[in-house]
């Protein structure tokens, strides 16, 4: 089957990000209170410190929970579904990559099947195959921010840490691709109270999903983790596979590119289609506008 033409990509998604205001939510200004509630007991009472230091403890322990559970939104805006104004559409996003096997692989499948595609690429790799990053930009699919070095203790870096993870990759990605990523998604989606205001100067937005395959594993089969990923699918998905970092099956075949084809013909025969997150979410902007 011949490729499918790249989609030309519209005005507003080639604009540079822009920096957001910080707002800080309801458990943040909770903790802020039980914090402040703590110091003016103690400085009362002395007699009170073990309960106020069980108070500021359940407090911290309770924002380090948050940030374990990727989909959650306490701690600040969180994309996890399409907006309705994106259509029949879903969005299929590949972590971890890129990868100079797979990678051109997936990129492979996507054109058979006239999809476009998020790849959350981490900067160190893409910096060792900056050819392939180039190429799924090329092909119409989003190159988006995963890190610098995906760090598995990411989500208890200082601020000064986090931004750094975060703006070398965002530069390099810039760099290759000719746009700023939009998105960024978290290692293994785990993160602290300092990470959305960090976004927010980059101007970037957190992204997680709807459901993943949880494809890292290794021994499960592809119809598994199809079925993760396909039940209950509906319009508005945000999809999770990896083109790096992948599982494999009992035969040691890949589970992405050995999930990918009947993945998207699932897609298909429910009437949806594929589309960039960036392009996507747009859809909300471009209808409200």
């Amino acid at each position: 089957m011949k490729p499918a033409t790249p989609l030309p990509v519209p005005a507003r998604d080639q604009a540079p990000p822009v920096s957001r205001t910080w707002r800080p939510g309801k458990l943040l200004y909770g903790a802020g209170l039980v914090h402040a509630g703590a110091a003016v007991a103690v400085l009362a009472d002395p007699s009170t410190l073990a309960w106020a230091a069980a108070a500021v403890g359940a407090t911290h322990a309770t924002l380090a929970t948050v940030g374990l559970w990727p989909r959650s939104t306490w701690l600040g805006p969180n994309a996890l579904r399409l907006p309705r104004a994106a259509g029949n559409s879903v969005a299929l996003t590949f972590d971890d990559g890129p990868h100079p096997e797979l990678t051109p692989r997936v990129l492979e499948l996507l054109d058979r099947h006239g999809a476009r595609a998020t790849f959350f690429c981490v900067g160190e790799r893409a910096a060792r195959y900056p050819g392939l990053v180039r190429e799924i930009a090329r092909r119409g699919h989003a190159v988006e921010n995963h890190s610098m070095h995906h760090r598995l203790d990411f989500s208890v870096f200082g601020p000064w840490r986090m931004r750094r993870e975060i703006r070398d990759a965002q530069q390099l990605l810039a760099d290759l691709t000719g746009q700023p990523p939009r998105y960024f998604r978290a290692p293994a989606g785990l993160r602290n109270p300092f990470l959305e205001p960090v976004l927010c100067t980059e101007g970037l937005q957190l992204a997680a999903w709807t459901r993943r395959g949880f494809d890292t594993r290794n021994g499960d089969r592809a119809a598994r983790i199809a079925q993760r990923l396909t039940h209950n699918l509906a319009a508005g998905d945000i999809l999770l596979l990896h083109d790096g970092n992948s599982g494999v099956d009992p035969a040691g075949k890949p589970h992405c590119t050995a999930v990918l084809p009947g993945l998207l013909a699932a897609i298909a025969d429910a009437g949806l289609q594929c589309v960039t997150l960036r392009a996507g979410m747009a859809a909300e902007a471009g209808r409200t506008a």
